[in-house]
């Protein structure tokens, strides 16, 4: 019979709940306990998805030998100290995304996880859907031809989104839709095409030091491909996202998260229908991982990769 991990948990956020939610139905791991300071939240959750052991302190949850894995959805300032605090337990650690809150913090987490041997995986969902498999392979195949550019724009009616209200989210410090949505598509981008080197970034802050930024336009580069990022906030349309791969033979669109669209020459917005289902699962990749067989996973290195050019975007 195969092991039964057991988890703990550090930050039950909405994001966090999400991935509770999977580790609560999946046969392979077992919540065993919660660290939030937030009452409220903690209560609701409890009602919710039933009772846990709760810590008050992450360092006494991290006391607790039964655990295997540490899932940590804190707001990003947080990461390092606390990450740094799991590895040193020697639990096996899945974090939020972006890594941390500075190149030098990521670089610290992610070699302290390799020095210490433990499991270490990042929660970005693009590469364990269908439509990362179907766009990597049209890449591989050459289908798109010779690779012109690729961009990738996002617009927000209002940020932070109604859905997504806490009291860092619209920080400078930590929150913003750069560090919030912005390391998906650059770690898309370099499972794709190549880890893009920056060139030139325009930020767009508010006159309020304290707030997230209002709109940016970056201009990056793989290999002599140009890299072009963009977003706005507060602007008369719903939420949207495009990011495309310009080829001298077809053009491929990944809209808002899932929707798949090949264009060429001949044929417009055709979607691109799904092929036999090649999901990839997280926590099935995170179990394959503690059991010592093959796993993909997002690692804390590719997570630092991203981090350095995410802090080259914000500070230029």
């Amino acid at each position: 019979m195969d092991q039964t991990f057991k988890v703990g948990i550090i930050g039950l956020g909405v994001v966090g709940e999400r991935i509770l939610k999977q580790f609560i139905v999946h046969p392979r791991f077992e919540v065993v306990a919660y660290c939030e300071p937030n009452s409220d939240r903690l209560k609701q959750i409890q009602e919710k998805y039933g009772e846990r052991e709760v810590y008050q302190s992450h360092s006494d949850l991290l006391k607790n030998d039964q655990i295997d894995l540490i899932y940590l959805a804190v707001p990003p300032k947080l990461h390092h100290p606390i990450a740094l605090n799991i590895i040193s337990y020697g639990k096996h650690i899945l974090c939020e995304k972006p890594l941390a809150n500075s190149t030098e913090e990521a670089y610290e987490m992610y070699e302290a996880a390799e020095n210490k041997g433990v499991i270490n995986a990042m929660n970005f969902p693009l590469p364990y859907q269908d439509e990362f498999s179907m766009m990597k392979s049209m890449v591989e195949r050459q289908v798109l031809g010779e690779i012109k550019r690729v961009e990738f724009h996002m617009y927000f009616p209002e940020w932070p989104r109604a859905w997504q209200q806490n009291s860092w989210i619209g920080t400078r410090e930590q929150g913003g839709f750069i560090r919030e949505i912005g390391p998906h598509y650059l770690h898309l981008t370099s499972r794709l095409v190549g880890l893009p080197e920056l060139e030139h970034s325009f930020v767009d802050y508010p006159h309020d030091s304290l707030k997230s930024e209002n709109g940016f336009v970056v201009k990056l580069n793989i290999n002599d491909v140009p890299v072009l990022f963009n977003g706005l906030s507060n602007i008369g349309q719903k939420e949207h996202m495009s990011y495309k791969i310009f080829g001298s033979k077809a053009v491929l669109e990944l809209r808002n998260w899932r929707e798949l669209i090949l264009r060429t020459k001949d044929h417009d917005k055709e979607k691109v229908k799904k092929e036999a289902n090649q999901q990839l699962s997280l926590l099935d990749e995170l179990a394959n991982a503690l059991d010592g067989k093959e796993y993909q996973l997002i690692s804390f290195e590719e997570g630092y990769q991203v981090q350095k050019v995410l802090e080259e975007i914000l500070h230029g």
